[in-house]
C-alpha cells in the first residue's frame, strides 16, 4: 500500500477545494470497486487519495420529469427506484448484491467494457451530466462524457457530481447477455427506446455496451427506425446497421466475431419487445 493522505470530505465545496489543492495527483474514489483491486494488486499505486462517501452526493431526487442521481448514489439505491423502470432493470443485471451495494451510479461511468452497464441504460435515456469545481458547474451530455477507452471529458481539478435522466415517455427494454445468468460480465448489453407519433416511430435511441472503447449509440439504426412502424423489415435493417457500427473486441469472455453476432441478435430482440409493447397498447 503506498497511500499516505486520505482525505474524508463532508461537504461537495471540501471536496472541490481538495481537489484544487491536489490535483492532478489525487486519486478520487467512490465505491472503490474498480479502484481498489488495482490498488491492492500493485497495479495503481497513489500516494494521495480522497473518498467521497461523505460528502452528499448520493441523493436521488425527481423534479418535474427528470430524475437527478447524485454521482456517489448506489447501485442498490438505483435498484430501489421505479420512476425509469429502465435504470431498475440495468442496476439489477449490474454484478451482484455486494458490488451493487457499494458501487455508484457515477462510477459506472468510469467502468471499461465489458463492465458499465448502467452507462448503457443513461446513454440511450439521453442522460446528462454534471460536472463541478472551484471554477463553477457545467453539464454535458452523456454521449459526449466518454470520449475513449478510459478517457473522458473531465477537467484535473473536476468532480463528477450528478446525473440527470429525462423521464421517458416511451417504453424501452434492456438485455444483457453474459455467459452466465447472473453477475457476469457482459457480451453485449443493449438498451433500446422508442417516442410514438401516432403508429410511427418519432425518436429511437439505440445504446451499445461491451461492444467500444465505450458505451455507444447505434445512430445509423436509429436513424433506420424513424418514420417506421417498428415492423419486421425496419427491425432487421436497424440490426444489420447496429452490427456494421459496433466496434467489437475480443477478450477473455468473448471473441470480435462472436459479439458482432449476438449485436445483430440482442438488438432485434430488443426492438421485437418495443414492437410487442406497441401492439399490446394499440389492443
Amino acid at each position: 500500500m503506498t497511500v499516505r493522505s486520505y482525505f474524508l470530505p463532508r461537504s461537495l465545496p471540501e471536496a472541490l477545494g481538495l481537489l484544487h489543492e491536489h490535483a492532478p495527483e489525487l486519486l478520487v474514489v467512490a465505491g472503490g470497486t474498480v479502484t481498489m483491486p488495482l490498488i491492492n494488486d500493485g497495479i495503481s499505486l497513489p500516494e494521495t487519495v480522497m473518498g467521497l462517501r461523505f460528502a452528499g452526493l448520493d441523493t436521488l431526487e425527481r423534479s418535474g420529469q427528470t430524475l437527478r442521481i447524485g454521482a456517489t448514489a448506489t447501485l442498490t439505491q438505483l435498484l430501489r427506484q421505479d420512476v425509469i423502470p429502465m435504470l431498475h432493470e440495468a442496476a439489477r443485471n449490474t454484478a451482484g448484491w455486494s458490488i451493487r451495494n457499494m458501487g455508484t451510479v457515477g462510477g459506472n461511468l468510469f467502468t471499461p467494457p465489458p463492465g458499465g452497464d448502467v452507462a448503457v441504460a443513461l446513454l440511450a435515456l439521453d442522460a446528462s451530466v454534471t460536472m463541478a469545481s472551484t471554477r463553477g458547474e457545467r453539464s454535458l451530455p452523456i454521449a459526449d462524457f466518454q470520449t475513449g477507452f478510459m478517457t473522458n471529458a473531465l477537467e484535473p481539478d473536476e468532480l463528477l457530481v450528478a446525473i440527470s435522466v429525462p423521464i421517458p415517455s416511451g417504453p424501452s427494454a434492456y438485455l444483457k447477455f453474459g455467459r452466465k445468468h447472473a453477475n457476469t460480465p457482459s457480451v453485449v448489453t443493449v438498451a433500446a427506446r422508442v417516442e410514438w407519433d401516432g403508429d410511427r416511430v418519432a425518436v429511437a435511441r439505440i445504446a451499445l455496451g461491451a461492444v467500444g472503447p465505450h458505451p455507444i449509440r447505434a445512430r445509423a439504426a436509429e436513424d433506420l427506425l424513424a418514420g417506421t412502424d417498428l415492423g419486421p423489415g425496419a427491425i432487421a435493417s436497424a440490426a444489420a446497421a447496429a452490427v456494421e457500427e459496433c466496434e467489437p473486441f475480443t477478450d477473455g469472455i468473448a471473441t470480435e466475431w462472436y459479439r458482432r453476432k449476438m449485436v445483430g441478435l440482442f438488438v432485434g430482440r430488443a426492438l421485437d419487445q418495443l414492437a410487442a409493447g406497441a401492439a399490446g397498447e394499440a389492443r
